[in-house]
């Protein structure tokens, strides 16, 4: 690559570039210092000009100018620190630049490591993460998150008559999995290196597919068996950890074992009053009539969606706060009066096909859209239409077609073939 005459001009470039993604990255001097601490100057000028959906390292290696075996060896090499993401398609090699979550700061802290400064790392993190609010919004903002709630299925009323989907049940998730994984949860791990960390277990990051095979080969999670993942699940939620998982249908790459104490999703939720940072499963936890009001299920929703109510009979009983609640479960085995139970929500949460399908949806609401298909701003074309795309984006009309879902579905269904055509999947 060269001497670099100018490395903190490359850091700038790289945090725009993050920024540029759906959950965004906004600057400030402490992102800074942790790209600083995670890319080297001559990994950054790399990372700036990665895509952020997969490309062929043949294209990479063309659009740098560089020999690809050459190349391979330096973002193979990143990928193992967790800084870029490979795969094989088709006997091809790819390569991606990850977003901040889900993506290196996860791949940072699902492991222990000796190469970095971990200490330092987590406290960088934690300071860009909690000092304001800007993190938190940029990555929850509008209605397609990330992450999603997956209720505790045993918790559910056995004579329902709405249908429990195969990509809602946690278990079946695990139980058919192509390749399961374990890894250190990221967010516990950080909080463990600031001496905050709970008594939850450490090792309960789920991961599967092909997610599983990335996070395998590069050593930042173990595989497991199927049968090893449903213990997990099933000792997580006797601990009464919130199970969440990756907010599509199809190819579900990970479940997470949170708690609302180290949990990033949760933590926006509780400490920044974002009440959709994790989308609710299809259920929501009702009271019934037996209630006692001891205030027991209160201390135990990990976000705060239960309260304490005085009705006309000055008696005290308990009541969801049903914009907040998140369908998650947690609370029912709780209440030893048997006086919660989940039921259906009246109308069914969206939940993305596949990844693709996510990414597009998160780009096209916060209106980077334009930032996921033009992924190469140097070329002054790119540059037109990228204009063009971002007028489109912010103009009242094509707004209003958006609250059409059947437009909505329609208009996204052809963007994700033009992304898969983009990856030759």
């Amino acid at each position: 690559m060269g001497h670099i005459t100018n490395p903190n001009k490359n850091y700038q470039l790289l945090q725009k570039k993050l920024d540029g993604m759906a959950t965004g990255a906004p600057d400030s001097p402490t992102f800074q210092k942790i790209l600083e601490l995670t890319y080297s100057p001559e990994e950054a000028q790399i990372a700036r000009r990665i895509p952020s959906i997969p490309d062929k390292l043949t294209n990479i290696a063309d659009k740098l100018q560089m020999p690809i075996d050459e190349l391979d060896e330096i973002l193979t090499t990143m990928a193992r620190r967790g800084v870029l993401l490979d795969m094989e398609i088709k006997g091809e090699k790819y390569f991606m630049l990850p977003p901040v979550v889900i993506g290196f700061f996860e791949y940072t802290f699902m492991r222990a490591r000796e190469d970095v400064p971990m200490k330092e790392l987590a406290e960088l993190f934690d300071g860009y993460m909690h000092d304001s609010d800007s993190f938190a919004k940029s990555v929850f903002q509008k209605s397609t998150q990330i992450g999603r709630a997956l209720v505790h299925e045993e918790h559910l009323p056995s004579d329902t008559h709405t249908e429990i989907l195969d990509y809602e049940r946690a278990t079946h998730i695990v139980d058919t999995a192509s390749m399961v994984a374990v890894s250190s949860c990221a967010c516990r791990h950080k909080a463990h290196h600031l001496g905050k960390a709970c008594d939850a277990p450490m090792d309960v990051c789920l991961s599967m597919n092909n997610a599983a095979e990335i996070l395998v080969r590069n050593g930042h999670a173990k595989e497991i068996s199927n049968e090893e993942g449903l213990k997990i699940l099933k000792e997580c939620k006797e601990l009464g950890l919130v199970q969440t998982g990756d907010n599509v249908q199809n190819e579900v790459s990970y479940i997470c074992n949170c708690c609302s104490c180290c949990c990033g999703m949760l933590d926006a939720m509780n400490t920044f009053n974002i009440q959709n940072a994790i989308v609710s499963s299809n259920w929501i936890m009702s009271v019934k009539d037996n209630c006692k009001g001891c205030g027991v299920c209160v201390s135990k929703c990990p976000v705060k969606s239960i309260e304490l109510y005085t009705n006309d009979d000055n008696k005290k009983l308990a009541r969801c706060i049903e914009d907040i609640c998140i369908g998650c479960g947690v609370c029912i085995p709780s209440c030893k009066f048997g006086s919660l139970e989940m039921e259906p929500r009246e109308k069914r949460v969206y939940t993305p096909y596949d990844t693709i399908d996510k990414t597009i949806a998160m780009a096209l609401e916060r209106g980077k859209l334009a930032n996921l298909i033009f992924d190469e701003p140097e070329k002054t074309t790119h540059k037109v239409i990228a204009r063009l795309m971002h007028a489109l984006e912010n103009s009242p009309p094509y707004k209003a077609m958006l609250a059409i879902e059947p437009l909505k579905s329609r208009y996204l269904n052809s963007l994700i073939k033009y992304a898969k055509k983009r990856v030759d999947i």
